[in-house]
């Protein structure tokens, strides 16, 4: 059996609260679980120690047995200082689509057609 350390959505509707859990990966998101790991309140301060609450020992247990977490976890994990998140880059993240550079090249086109007849005028005279 494939375990997931994940969040499961509680509270109510803008209004978000997680519980840390362990579960099945095939079982849905705010399904059945195996075991509550601690909680996490986004709506508190980044800066607060209720924010998120991690039964350590627990954790440690469950990952020992295989259970692998998910992207979110680890970096609360990684916070807590009971497993290490390696950094990601994506260098290609920040990269324009292929619309953005075309109309780019189209803006440039322009303003180097409207600048050209100004530049023209003026060592005309």
């Amino acid at each position: 059996m494939a375990l997931k350390l994940r969040l499961a959505r509680g509270g109510t509707k803008k209004r978000p609260f997680y519980h840390i859990v362990v579960a099945d990966v095939r079982s849905p998101r705010d399904g059945r679980f195996i075991e509550k790991l601690g909680t996490y309140n986004p709506l508190l301060a980044k800066d607060s120690e209720n924010r998120v609450v991690l039964n350590a020992e627990r954790v440690q247990h469950w990952l020992s047995h295989g259970a692998l977490p998910t992207d979110r976890v680890l970096r609360f994990l990684d916070a807590a200082g009971i497993s290490k998140r390696a950094a990601r880059n994506n260098p290609n993240k920040g990269v324009p689509g292929e619309k953005a550079k075309e109309r780019a090249e189209e803006r440039a086109a322009r303003e180097a057609a409207a600048n050209a007849p100004a530049e023209e005028a003026a060592s005309a005279e």
